[in-house]
Order: structure tokens, then C-alpha cells, then sequence
């Protein structure tokens, strides 16, 4: 893994994202980030990820991926899932992963490049464990959503402590309550490991924890949101600190798909279906309703996927719907041909170019933290159907907070149409409203304030190995 000799080496990035679609791109827009400021990204991907990613990558472009063994059987095409991923991590990649790290230390000793950083998203917990293990090795944390939810996160000792849930994360309240001082209310049935049966709950809960006891050990948190992040502008680093441990200095970097053109802007685990966007251009401004519930999480089980289909029918207005094809059993029999003039359905698709296509008026969307970011840059309003994790927390900041969309309450025709008329029909207020948040969020004194993030974290790296 030699690299080319250069009269000052630049110094390696190892960066380790969890391995899921949503977390994998922020990664390598971040490593883009750092190959700008002058740094070797190195990216440590899990074999199953890194058959799909590392072959779209160019290696002239200047950022590295490798492969560790994962224990996965390479012809098996299906995902792994949650538990399958998580047995990975915590057992067959951290061995792998300390070897890779003494390679990177013994080319250290033989030509001066040094590991500057190992930057660890906090899912990926484990890899902090191993860092660590090395003495002179900088460990970063990396989280790759809103600094809220890991707040969140943050606050489970307290929701145990004040009786809030239990010990095995299980609520013993019912109704909203607030973790944090300034955020939203959240439902106690909407805590992000509270996905699935009661032993998956467990099983998520006891992730969390660990995930939170982790990252206790890192000095920095990179954060792949807006330094403006909550209403009231908080200096996030000094603001509720019974949340986030006294040592942790946290930079604001995002988000993070404002670095704009570069070797990751195409980086998906599936093949997009293009041809959505000729149907795009066949569709009247703004009359679209695009419909994607994210990569990873099956969107809303076969029941919903049945009621929202016939309710997108007797709306009449055209819809493109992101939809895999093991989740398309819940349409009703000869759906896509009864369709076929008026919507159109995708396995995947490429959604920054269709949130920026002027036929789409709204996103009926999960709520994931990538796809809100993406819709606050092409100002289209959303239409929430929150489905796990920090999805939940997402929603109420995009509802209740920003003024930028608006909760669905269920998939009936009633309820579908009621939501649609108020995210596209509003006399432009929505759209006011959202030009306003793509000022804060991605305007000038945002940017500038994520530069001077990005290289206040480097500074903080430099003194401390000068130091």
C-alpha cells in the first residue's frame, strides 16, 4: 500500500464509516474535504460494501479504499442486516483493522508518513476500541447526521436516571418529552432503537450504549451538519454539557455534500434507473410527488406500500416512486400497468438530479438526514413518513422548527391528499421558507464557518503532535 515518495508526505486519513449507504457517502464526502486540505484519505470498507464502492472510484483522483475480510459470502447479493452487520464489526474486522494499522505505522517508520488522524463514525464503534490500542494514534469520532441526535444518543443516562425508560431502553413513559435543552419534543415510541420486536429493541439498545460508552475516549467530534444547526444558535461545544462529555471539542463540518464535484458524487450501492429523469422532463413544473423511504430500512411494510399505491392512484397527480423490488409485493395486482401514464416506479434512482429537476414540487421521504440536506439545497418542501432511528428527531426539526414540510399522518387517500395540498399548494410561503433555510444552511457565512471548522479540527490535530 506504498504511496508515491514526495519531499513532504502527505499525512493519512484512515477513516471508517459504518457500513450503510447513508453513512458511507458523507465519509467519503468528507474524505474529499481532507484530500482539498492536503491530506491521503484512506477509507476502511468491509468487503460487501467495497465490491460496490471501490470500482467507481478512480484511483488518480486521490482517495484510497480497502477492503477488510467481513465473514460475508461474496455470492450472496441480498444486504446483511442489522444483527448480521453489527456480529462483522465486533467480531471479525477488528483484527483486520489493527493489522492494517501497524502496515500504515511501519511505512510511517520508512518514509516519514504519518497517520495523522483515524476518524471513526460513532456506529462503527468498535474501530475506536482498536485505534486506541495504539499509543501516538489520533482518534476522531464522526457523526454523520444532526449534532442533536447524538444528544440524543447522549441522553440516555439521564432518560434512565429520571425514569424516563429502562435500563434495557424499554419507555416508561408515554408521550413527548424533551432530552435536551432548545430541541423538539419527542415521542417516547420514537427513540431511535426502538425498531421491530422487543429482543431487536434490546439488541438496538444495547448498540447504543455501547456506541456511547465508545466514544466517551475521543477528543474530537466531527459533525456532518450546520454550525446554525438549532433555533436558538447555540455554541454547540459549551451547550448542555451534562449530555456530551466535558472533554469532546465538536466541529460543525457539513453537511457535507456542499464540497461539490468530486470523486464521490456518484458513490451509491446500486445501479440508478436514469430514465426517470426523461420521464421528468415530460412532466409539467412543479407537479411532481417524488417518494423515496431511503436505502436501508425496509420503508413501511406491505400494508402501507398497498394503501399509499391506491392513494397515489386516486390522487391523479404524477408521482415517481423509488421503490426495490423485494419491497413491491404490497402493490395491488397489475399496479404498474395501471399506472404506467401517470407514475412511474424505480428500483433506485439518482436523487440529486431529481430534486433538482423543476417538474418535482414535493419529497414524500423518511426523513433520513442526507435526503433532508439534499431537499434544503434544491428547495423542494417535504412530506414526512418518519421510519427509524433519528429519523423521528429529523422530522420534528423539519416540521416544527424549520417550517420546511409537513407530517403525514397516514397513507389513506384523505390523509395523502390533505398533505400534498399544504407542502404544494401553500402560495409559495413553504417555498419562502425554504429559500430562507438553504440561505442558512448552505449560504455564505455557513460555508465560511465550515471551513474554519474544518481547519480549527486540523490545527487541533497539529498542536497536539507538536505539543
Amino acid at each position: 500500500m506504498k504511496f508515491p515518495t514526495t519531499a513532504k508526505p502527505p499525512g493519512v486519513f484512515l477513516m471508517v464509516p459504518y457500513p450503510a449507504q447513508g453513512h458511507v457517502t458523507p465519509m467519503l464526502q468528507l474524505a474529499a474535504a481532507m484530500l482539498r486540505l492536503g491530506f491521503r484519505p484512506v477509507v476502511v470498507l468491509p468487503d460487501f460494501i467495497h465490491r460496490k464502492i471501490a470500482p467507481k472510484i478512480d484511483p488518480n483522483d486521490g482517495i484510497c479504499c480497502v477492503s477488510l475480510p467481513d465473514g460475508f459470502d461474496a455470492a450472496d447479493h441480498a444486504p446483511p442486516d442489522f444483527l448480521a452487520i453489527e456480529a462483522c464489526m465486533e467480531s471479525t474486522m477488528p483484527a483486520h483493522f489493527g493489522r492494517l494499522i501497524e502496515k500504515f505505522l511501519e511505512e510511517e517508520e520508512e518514509d516519514g508518513r504519518v497517520i495523522a488522524c483515524v476518524v471513526v463514525d460513532l456506529l462503527a464503534s468498535w474501530a475506536i476500541e482498536v485505534a486506541n490500542q495504539f499509543p501516538g494514534v489520533n482518534v476522531a469520532g464522526f457523526w454523520p447526521a444532526m449534532l442533536s441526535t447524538y444528544r440524543l444518543i447522549a441522553a440516555v443516562p439521564g432518560m434512565i436516571s429520571s425514569g424516563i425508560i429502562s435500563d434495557n431502553g424499554s419507555p416508561l413513559l408515554q408521550g413527548l418529552v424533551t432530552t435536551a435543552a432548545g430541541q423538539p419534543l419527542v415521542n417516547t415510541e420514537e427513540l431511535p432503537w426502538l425498531i421491530g420486536a422487543p429482543a431487536a429493541r434490546i439488541s438496538r439498545f444495547k448498540f447504543w450504549s455501547r456506541t456511547l460508552d465508545r466514544s466517551r475516549s475521543i477528543r474530537w467530534l466531527l459533525v456532518n451538519s450546520f454550525p446554525d444547526e438549532e433555533s436558538h444558535n447555540p455554541k454547540v461545544e459549551n451547550q448542555n454539557r451534562h449530555n456530551i462529555h466535558l472533554d469532546l471539542v465538536v466541529f460543525p463540518v457539513g453537511p457535507l455534500s456542499l464540497v461539490g464535484a468530486s470523486p464521490t458524487k456518484k458513490m451509491t450501492l446500486w445501479e440508478e434507473d436514469a430514465s426517470c429523469l426523461e420521464w421528468l422532463d415530460q412532466q409539467s413544473v412543479g407537479s411532481v410527488v417524488y417518494i423515496s423511504f431511503g436505502s436501508w430500512v425496509s420503508p413501511i411494510g406491505e400494508g402501507k406500500i398497498r394503501t399509499l399505491a391506491l392513494a397515489l392512484e386516486a390522487s391523479r397527480r404524477p408521482f415517481l416512486w423509488v421503490l426495490g423490488l423485494s419491497w413491491r409485493e404490497g402493490l395491488p395486482a397489475g399496479y404498474l400497468e395501471r399506472v404506467s401514464k401517470l407514475g412511474k416506479v424505480v428500483t433506485w434512482a439518482p436523487q440529486m438530479e431529481i430534486l433538482q429537476h423543476k417538474a418535482v414540487g414535493c419529497y414524500l421521504t423518511h426523513c433520513g438526514w442526507n435526503s433532508t440536506m439534499e431537499a434544503v439545497q434544491c428547495r423542494k418542501p417535504l412530506l414526512c413518513w418518519p421510519v427509524a432511528g433519528d429519523q423521528f428527531l429529523n422530522c420534528a426539526y423539519i416540521v416544527k422548527e424549520w417550517g420546511i414540510g409537513v407530517r403525514l399522518r397516514g397513507f389513506g387517500e384523505r390523509e395523502l391528499e390533505e398533505g400534498l395540498s399544504r407542502v404544494m399548494m401553500d402560495d409559495g410561503k413553504m417555498k419562502e421558507t425554504m429559500s430562507r433555510m438553504k440561505e442558512r444552511v448552505m449560504g455564505k457565512d455557513a460555508i465560511s464557518s465550515m471551513r474554519i471548522n474544518l481547519t480549527d479540527f486540523i490545527d487541533n490535530l497539529h498542536n497536539l503532535r507538536q505539543g
